[in-house]
């Protein structure tokens, strides 16, 4: 099985596939081998950038938070967070004065209510207008949590809130991740314990029944790093972070075909 990210990694600066990874996707097909896009984006953005006829097996999306078999559309896997800790995380983040988001529950989480905290976080208000059909404001004291997947806060760079939020939020997974938007800002996504990219791919080899050797991992952000750690075979394309390439193997940037470089280092030419 070989699990790549999307943005930054197999895509290159220009959201696009570039022709040699197009190639080893369809190489890898052939050879019989499992292709897994593990993505940040939810399904519905995943849907609008990826070609339907994309040669890859599955799609895990959010983070973690839900699967598709991408040939078959199947929803192979969903989780959500458990309503008394969407009230506790909602608590929390308006007292810190963060502007947030609440998703609905996978496969529909493009859909949200939104906090604007005024705090002038212009990627706050991008993904908003982004999304406009489908977010709404978030009332205060509104209730009906119960079908909630995640929040998503933004704000500027700054690991001593996100320390903070994770001291606070301890029985929950709180995640690290760049935008995609702006490619500076950071998002803080807040998740049930058990979800990141690495346990949803774990939970596909058991499906697949494959053995966690035979697995490649390729990224290139904060939010990769439980996939990494998982995969045998992890790889941290030349553009992700220094924290990231100090604790993996390091490939080519997503510009110059990092895909395919950590994928032939492995399964050769």
């Amino acid at each position: 099985m070989v699990v790549t990210d999307l943005d930054g990694t197999l895509f290159n600066d220009r959201q696009e596939i570039s022709r040699e990874n197009m190639q080893t996707l369809e190489w890898l097909g052939e050879r019989n081998i499992c292709r897994v896009i593990a993505t940040g984006r939810n399904l519905y953005s995943a849907k609008k950038i990826l070609p339907p006829g994309l040669p890859v097996d599955y799609l895990v999306f959010s983070t973690g938070a839900g699967a598709v078999d991408w040939k078959t559309g199947e929803l192979i896997y969903a989780e959500h967070l458990r309503e008394e800790d969407v009230t506790l995380a909602i608590k929390i983040l308006t007292g810190a004065g963060m502007s947030f988001m609440v998703h609905n529950k996978v496969p529909d989480n493009h859909f949200f209510r939104y906090y604007d905290a005024n705090c002038g976080m212009v990627d706050f208000h991008r993904r908003c207008e982004l999304y406009r059909a489908y977010a709404s404001p978030l009332e205060t004291g509104s209730a009906g949590f119960a079908q909630v997947s995640q929040l998503l806060a933004i704000g500027s760079e700054c690991p001593g809130n996100l320390e903070e939020l994770r001291s606070r939020l301890g029985s929950l997974r709180v995640v690290r991740t760049t935008s995609p938007l702006d490619g500076k800002s950071m998002w803080i996504e807040i998740f049930p314990m058990h979800v990141s990219k690495g346990h949803t791919v774990e939970r596909l080899c058991k499906m697949l029944e494959m053995d966690r050797s035979g697995t490649v991992g390729i990224g290139n952000d904060y939010n990769d790093t439980e996939l990494l750690n998982f995969v045998t075979h992890p790889f941290a394309v030349g553009n992700s972070p220094e924290p990231l390439k100090r604790a993996f193997p390091s490939c080519n940037s997503n510009n110059e075909n990092g895909f395919t470089d950590a994928v032939l280092r492995v399964l050769g030419p």
